[in-house]
């Protein structure tokens, strides 16, 4: 159980504190309600740009990483499709300094030239090293514009392609900033040794003056419903044969998220899997098979992926994948299966709150998503899910029609 007090401050900023005094740290967690969906379709890959930007000083502070690591702080970043997390970890008798400096970049991130310059180059060489030098790099800059067609989830939050980091102006980028990085589009998480009076303290002494921003209303389109079957058929300079298959499925908040979760732990968590059991081991036509989920807050993809054993033909490989959706499809999962994925999963969410940094991202998430109690609750809900939910899950999402599939070559293997 993750104990937690939130209030919200005049300008809009979200705080949540949970205290901890088992700890001599305190974690910071600034939650950004922007990702590589809110980008225009012309200008991508700017939420991340965003994120690297952010560490190139502010007005006050020319060196983010500098004064932090002084006082013995550590931080870091990500971006995914719909949000941008900022996080640190001090030790608690510094915990203003971690209030000065992200207080001070939401309100005075330096524009310079030579920081875009720099890490528009950081971005570029990211995009070529990760996505189009790396066997199987592009992967998603594929799969992802088959099976999205309207919503904007149809780019990779590194972009579209590296022109459109290349263009970025400084006026694109005090655009995003205006809009984005404001109080009342930002959740404030502190996690630690710490107490909710001393951080409201904090808060309303260095974010309650930063005013509020303009109101972002997001208007994303609804992606259709896939109605037929589509593929891509790519030969890459890769060593062995890939084949990814991707589903729509329904969105994190969707109360048949916990099932589908399952569903593919049940095919692919561990060595006693089903595609592992028949695929892998027994039939010995993958090397590597597994099935995971985007867990987007839109609708997201359920995706089955393998790569093949030299001299396995692909359509052996994609037919035998199919014979084991169809049987889950078609006949329950015994109590057994249901029972170890669901241990499995709550040993992920327990082993999940062992770290403050965690504790701290789980509740900013959470409120996010606009259920904070979900970081206690999220148990429950996987706990209750019947093998006839598994079932009506797989025949719901794992239908041909509502599939695309790359079929990924490689030149050395044919």
């Amino acid at each position: 159980m993750i104990n937690f007090e939130r209030f919200t401050l005049e300008n809009g900023l979200r705080v949540i504190v949970h205290t901890d005094v088992t700890t001599p740290l305190v974690s910071m967690n600034i939650l950004y309600n922007v990702g590589s969906r809110d980008e225009d379709p012309g200008k991508t890959g700017f939420a991340h740009l965003f994120e690297h930007l952010m560490f190139g000083g502010s007005v006050n502070i020319k060196e983010y990483d500098e004064p932090l690591e002084r006082v013995g702080g550590e931080n870091n970043a990500f971006t995914n499709n719909d949000v941008t997390d900022y996080y640190l970890t001090v030790p608690k008798q510094n915990l203003e300094s971690a209030f000065w400096l992200e207080s001070d970049r939401m309100l005075n991130l330096a524009f310079s030239k030579k920081s875009l310059e720099v890490q528009r180059s950081v971005v570029i060489e990211e995009f070529r090293q990760n996505y189009l030098n790396q066997p199987f790099g592009d992967v998603w800059l594929l799969l992802r514009p088959m099976a999205y067609t309207t919503h904007p989830y149809r780019w990779s939050t590194i972009g579209k392609e590296i022109k459109h980091i290349q263009d970025a102006t400084m006026e694109d980028v005090r655009d995003f900033y205006g809009r984005f990085y404001n109080p009342n589009n930002a959740i404030l998480v502190l996690a630690g040794n710490t107490t909710g009076e001393e951080v409201k303290q904090l808060a309303e002494k260095w974010f309650a003056p930063i005013p509020a921003g303009p109101v972002f209303n997001r208007d994303i389109p609804r992606e259709p419903v896939q109605t037929v079957s589509r593929s891509l058929t790519v030969q890459k300079d890769v060593p062995i044969n890939s084949i990814y298959k991707a589903y729509h499925m329904c969105g994190r908040m969707d109360d048949t998220y916990p099932a589908t979760d399952l569903l593919s732990d049940v095919l692919s968590n561990g060595d006693s899997s089903r595609l592992y059991q028949s695929l892998l081991k027994e039939q010995q036509l993958f090397s590597e098979i597994n099935a995971f989920l985007t867990g987007d807050e839109d609708g997201g993809l359920f995706v089955v992926t393998g790569k093949l054993i030299k001299g396995v033909e692909m359509k052996q490989a994609e037919d035998a994948i199919l014979e084991q959706l169809d049987l889950i499809k078609k006949d329950l999962i015994t109590d057994v299966e249901l029972q170890k994925v669901k241990n499995k999963a709550e040993s992920l969410m327990t082993f999940s709150e062992m770290r403050i940094q965690e504790r701290a991202l789980n509740l900013a998430y959470a409120e996010h998503l606009g259920d904070v109690d979900m970081v206690n609750n999220d148990i429950v809900r996987y706990n209750a899910v019947t093998p006839e939910q598994i079932r009506s899950v797989a025949n719901e999402i794992l239908q041909p029609q509502n599939c695309s599939t790359l079929y990924y070559y490689s030149k050395q293997a044919n």
